[in-house]
C-alpha cells in the first residue's frame, strides 16, 4: 500500500457500539450508523464492523445492521463476527462490505480461507488473529478464538503465514494483552505477523495516543493502523491524527 490508512472500528453488542479492556468489561459507545458517518466524515479511510458475541452466541452476524452501515458511508467497510461459512460471507458482502474478517471458523477449517480466497476474490478476504503473550509456542504468541476466551495451543505467527498460503488478502492481528489498554500496540506481534506473512496488516488493541499509531507503521510495519477507544470517546480526532503522521514523513491521504 502507497498510503498508511485510518480504520475506527465498531465493536458491535446488541446494536451498540461497546468497548472494553482484553476483551471484557464493556461499555456503551453509541449508535453504530451515527458513528459511521461521523467517522467519515473527520476523514476515517476505513471502517470495521466487529459483531463480537455472535460467534460466542452461535450467531450470524447482524446483516441488516450492516447493511445500514453500509449505505450509511462510502469509505470501504470490513466486517467480522459469527462468519462461519461462504454463505455468511456472501450475504455480508452482499449487505455493502467490501472484506469480510474470519477468525474462529478459519481456525477449526482452513481450507475455507482458501475458498473463500476462490470464490470472493483474496482482497475480500481477512483472517483476524487474536493473540496472548505465553511461552508455551516458539513465537512467544499463542492463538486465541471464541472471541478471546479459548486458547488453541497455536503459534499466531506460524498461522499468520498459513493463512497467507491459503490465500487470505490481509491480516488483522489483535494482541489480547494490549486491547483497550491504550498503552500502545504490541508492535512485536504485529511486525512478526507482518514480516511472516508479507501480506498487508491492520495494527489492533492498544492505541492510546497519535505516537502509537505511528509506532504500529514504523516499527509495527503495519499498513491500517484500526483503534476504537480514542475515536469513540472523542480523545484523538481522526483529523488532528492524519496531520500527526504527514509531518511526522509518513504517506497519508488527505
Amino acid at each position: 500500500m502507497d498510503y498508511k490508512k485510518i480504520m475506527p472500528c465498531l465493536d458491535i453488542k446488541d446494536g451498540r457500539v461497546v468497548k472494553g479492556i482484553h476483551f471484557i468489561n464493556l461499555r456503551d459507545a453509541g449508535d453504530p450508523v451515527e458513528n459511521a458517518a461521523l467517522y467519515e466524515k473527520e476523514g476515517a479511510d476505513e471502517l470495521a464492523f466487529l459483531d463480537i458475541t455472535a460467534t460466542v452466541e452461535g450467531r450470524k452476524t447482524t446483516v441488516d445492521l450492516v447493511k445500514k452501515v453500509a449505505h450509511t458511508i462510502s469509505i470501504p467497510l470490513t466486517v467480522g463476527g459469527g462468519i462461519g461459512s461462504l454463505d455468511d460471507i456472501e450475504r455480508i458482502l452482499f449487505a455493502g462490505a467490501s472484506r469480510v474478517s474470519i477468525n474462529t471458523a478459519a481456525v477449526k477449517r482452513p481450507g475455507m480461507i482458501g475458498e473463500a480466497a476462490k470464490k470472493f476474490g483474496s482482497d475480500r478476504i481477512v483472517v483476524a488473529i487474536d493473540a496472548k503473550r505465553t511461552n508455551t509456542v516458539p513465537s512467544g504468541f499463542e492463538l486465541v478464538i471464541d472471541g478471546g476466551r479459548t486458547l488453541t495451543g497455536k503459534d499466531a505467527i506460524k498461522w499468520a503465514k498459513d493463512c497467507r498460503d491459503l490465500g487470505a488478502g490481509m491480516l488483522l492481528p489483535t494482541s489480547m494483552d494490549t486491547d483497550g489498554t491504550k498503552d500502545g500496540y504490541d508492535l512485536k506481534l504485529t511486525r512478526q505477523i507482518a514480516e511472516a506473512s508479507n501480506l498487508p496488516v491492520i495494527a489492533s488493541g492498544g492505541a492510546g495516543t497519535m505516537e502509537h499509531f505511528y509506532e504500529a507503521v514504523t516499527e509495527g510495519k503495519a499498513d491500517i493502523v484500526l483503534a476504537a477507544s480514542v475515536f469513540h470517546f472523542r480523545e484523538i480526532s481522526i483529523g488532528e491524527l492524519k496531520k500527526y503522521l504527514k509531518n511526522k514523513g509518513i504517506k497519508i491521504r488527505e
